[in-house]
């Protein structure tokens, strides 16, 4: 068997950036792994010309999942094909292609419970394209989620960003308690149970996966100025701050909750192995910022590794063709996945 990991790519919405950026990452590091890109065949092959005439595209029978381990040429990108049902106009998705783009995920995930795949790496979807189609769908965490039947999962993202003015750069995590809902639902979100089940996850993961044998974790408040010793609400003392202290009594190296406009200071930065934050908004904007488009969304709490971009499929880009688009965050999230492999403990063995 190869010893280097078998990694699954899902290439996202089709008439976004994802198929590019699949496509250069797979081949710009296939030093790191064997790459198997899961979407239509046709399309990638025409995007792999435009990128760079020596990428070579074979295709993977889907019935030959359960042998994918077996094909592994380094001069070349296997692809599993889930074909579209109308064209693609870059920049302009199609709920008709919906399907397939969900086909890629189910094919990918089967592969990874399965151990055909050690990790998967997802493009970014238009999740509002999926809705139109009729699909109920929230996101990639909490789709991965549900197919694996995972209990509780934990965005994070990471990435290396700088503390300060000439300050060498440090790896910043941010953990979200909430993912993908309207703010007006996340205050009734926030309880004690499921706060605590977060905090459970994030820290085991961050041991197991990260090798943080004492995870340090700064936790920010709901509302502004962490409400204010109650002025400006109660969730930071009713539901916050005893789910913090009850951790603190088990050992958990966890402080809180912090005002969120201030959580992100350089000496924050400098003490902390991670954030959580209470809502989607609250933290990624900063960790985007700070990492300049090279951040990675890892989900915890899954049985499988997954590790994905920091970005949406900039319908924008896509529009000008093959070239605009930037493949850093793919990339850091293919080699964050190999990391995680071999954390693991290197590739499956079936």
């Amino acid at each position: 068997m190869p010893s280097l990991p078998f990694i699954a790519i899902t290439v996202g919405e089709p008439a976004g950036i994802g198929p590019e950026i699949a496509l250069r990452a797979a081949w710009e590091e296939r030093h790191l792994s064997h790459f198997v890109l899961i979407g239509d065949f046709n399309l990638l092959s025409e995007k792999a010309q435009r990128i760079d005439p020596d990428i070579v595209l074979k295709p993977l029978p889907v019935d030959a999942l359960d042998r994918a381990k077996s094909f592994h040429d380094r001069s070349s990108l296997y692809v599993l094909d889930c074909p579209l049902n109308k064209p693609v106009k870059p920049g302009y998705p199609d709920s008709a292609n919906a399907k397939s783009v969900l086909a890629t995920l189910d094919l990918a995930v089967r592969g990874a419970k399965d151990a055909h795949f050690d990790a998967i790496v997802t493009a970014p979807i238009q999740k509002n394209i999926i809705n139109q189609a009729g699909f109920a769908f929230t996101g990639h965490t909490e789709y991965i989620a549900e197919k694996t039947d995972a209990p509780h999962v934990v965005m994070l993202l990471g990435g290396e960003a700088k503390t300060g003015p000439g300050l060498a750069s440090k790896t910043l995590r941010v953990a979200l308690a909430t993912v993908h809902l309207p703010l007006a639902s996340v205050s009734s979100a926030v309880t004690q149970a499921s706060l605590t089940r977060t905090i459970h996850v994030l820290h085991a993961e961050l041991r197991a996966k990260f090798g943080i044998t004492h995870p340090r974790i700064l936790v920010s408040g709901l509302n502004p100025h962490a409400g204010e010793s109650g002025f400006l609400g109660h969730e930071e003392t009713q539901i916050i701050r005893p789910v913090i202290l009850a951790m603190q009594q088990k050992g958990v190296l966890i402080d809180g909750p912090f005002s969120a406009d201030t959580l992100f200071l350089p000496h924050h930065i400098e003490a902390a192995d991670c954030f959580l934050v209470m809502y989607h908004d609250q933290g990624l904007p900063v960790l985007k910022y700070a990492t300049f488009g090279h951040g990675v969304n890892i989900t915890l709490g899954l049985p499988v590794i997954r590790t994905s971009v920091d970005h949406g499929t900039a319908l924008d880009i896509a529009m000008k063709g093959v070239g605009f688009a930037d493949s850093s965050s793919m990339r850091e999230a293919v080699k964050v996945a190999v990391s995680l492999v071999k954390k693991r403990g290197g590739p499956q063995v079936l």
